[in-house]
């Protein structure tokens, strides 16, 4: 992207969170996960999400991606209130704008990567032979051109990975949601995860927002905050 693109994309809100807060119910009494969490993600924009176990990361996600709803707050993706849509036009909307991996890539074991691919595009009404061009040209982007038959058995942990970035990606969406992405690479496989990532957003101008126990990813990707005692708080660099 020139310099240009980038002011342009940096300007461009993907999303807004307005103090959400999320409690569950627990038998007399009421556990709240986090309150009056606030959040700004812009088009182009990397930020990661750190935190112990059972803090909440996942279900910040979740309800990022439209998948649970808030307590209280508002949450607006692209500039719409996505818990005031149906289920219906949430998971439209999802389907378009959002993409999600996870750490367990989810892969229909008896589709090819192809086919994995093109699940998104066919779920939204694409011709069968659109959604396989963009299949191969996204599965290309993430070096897996001579991997699009093979089916996810066929993969290792790595192609499989990126089977699934590819996936998120192939309905061009404006932000991506990732759940641990390297949380079950080695090294070098999930450093390879990382720069694609990079990669990605500067050329398509993607946000991501990365879930993440992986101090050192999270650092080299951009902006941290801290999910810790119910609270958000973005870790000095």
């Amino acid at each position: 992207m020139s310099n240009t693109e980038h002011a342009q994309a940096a300007r461009k809100r993907i999303i807004e969170c307005e103090r959400i807060t999320r409690s569950y119910n627990e038998g007399p009494g009421k556990l709240t996960i986090f309150s009056d969490i606030s959040l700004k993600v812009n088009a182009g924009e990397t930020v990661a999400i750190v935190g112990s176990s059972g803090a909440g990361k996942t279900t910040l996600l979740n309800l990022l991606g439209g998948l649970d709803k808030p307590s209280s707050g508002q949450i607006a993706i692209c500039g719409e209130d996505i818990h005031r849509m149906s289920e219906a036009g949430r998971a439209r909307f999802r389907n378009r704008y959002l993409g999600f991996v996870y750490q367990f890539h989810h892969l229909l074991p008896e589709f090819s990567a192809r086919e994995n691919v093109m699940m998104p595009c066919v779920l939204g009404g694409m011709s069968t032979r659109e959604a396989s061009r963009r299949a191969e040209a996204i599965l290309g982007e993430v070096g897996l051109k001579d991997r699009l038959a093979h089916k996810p058995g066929e993969l290792s942990g790595g192609e499989r990975q990126r089977v699934a970035i590819a996936r998120a990606l192939v309905n061009e969406p404006d932000c991506v949601l990732m759940d641990e992405p390297t949380g079950n690479l080695d090294d070098r496989t999930g450093e390879s995860v990382r720069r694609l990532i990079e990669s990605l957003r500067d050329q398509l101008g993607i946000a991501f927002v990365v879930v993440t126990h992986d101090m050192g990813i999270a650092k080299s990707l951009g902006r941290v905050l801290r999910l810790e005692r119910g609270e958000l708080v973005e870790e000095s660099s």
